[in-house]
């Protein structure tokens, strides 16, 4: 196995780990309970590792979502909490939904030693909302430290992809059409939406550019490590109850 090989293989447990507990009802009852008006507490707390910025930094950051949508909610969270503390509650609602949905499987210690060697490793540049996370304070539960590490490696991929998308000279509407139309309108799109058949071929070439961009961060690994890496996160993906 291959770097390159390494990241197409660890690029949907990565994505869809740790986003089980942002789809998690008990992430916004957790959100409500301190004042966040629904998806709200997802932009102040993934957002809120940037900081205390004006909110085109944090759209600009979020790249998929119509910024519009995205000031409306990051203005009227940051007077709920600020948004380093979202961020660190949101952080917190990972760790408890590790907790309580991974409680069997691989060894979440070693799944963390590898991926803090990946993201100790991988350079910051264009990826704000990775540097950010990485630079908040880890658990000491493995599980729970595994995960976190985990959503860092996931907002490297983020932004390299992010990247890639607008290489190609793809509008960022666009391409999430092409993958995941049915996030538009949570993204905050409304229709009409433009036709997006002509995109799929710059599409793809943006999710190849993606993993390979993400084989040169997984490089820090040797091959053995790629490999037991990708089956630490595959066999944690199946753990998932």
């Amino acid at each position: 196995m291959n770097p390159v090989e390494a990241a197409v293989r660890m690029a949907k447990p990565t994505r869809d780990l740790t986003a089980n507990f942002m789809l998690d009802s008990a992430t916004y009852e957790r959100g409500n309970e301190l004042g966040f008006d629904g998806f709200d507490f997802y932009v102040a707390g993934r957002g809120g590792v940037l900081g205390d910025v004006d909110a085109a930094i944090v759209s600009a950051s979020f790249v998929f979502f119509n910024p519009a949508m995205i000031r409306h909610r990051w203005e009227r969270a940051r007077g709920v909490m600020a948004p380093r503390e979202a961020a660190l509650v949101f952080a917190g609602c990972l760790h408890s939904w590790s907790d309580q949905h991974l409680c069997v499987g691989p060894s979440y210690a070693r799944l963390a030693g590898l991926t803090g060697k990946v993201i100790a490793s991988a350079g910051p540049a264009g990826a704000p909302l990775f540097a950010g996370w990485r630079s908040l304070p880890e658990p000491d539960d493995e599980v729970a430290l595994a995960m976190h590490r985990l959503n860092g490696l996931r907002e490297l991929r983020g932004a390299l992809h992010g990247a890639a998308v607008l290489a190609q000279g793809l509008d960022p509407l666009v391409a999430l059409l092409v993958k995941t139309p049915f996030l538009a309108g949570v993204f905050g799109w409304k229709e009409p939406f433009p036709d997006v058949e002509l995109a799929r071929e710059a599409w793809q070439a943006a999710e190849t550019a993606t993993d390979v961009a993400m084989g040169r961060v997984l490089a820090s690994l040797d091959e053995p490590e790629q490999q037991e890496l990708a089956e630490l996160l595959e066999a944690a993906h199946a753990a998932v109850h």
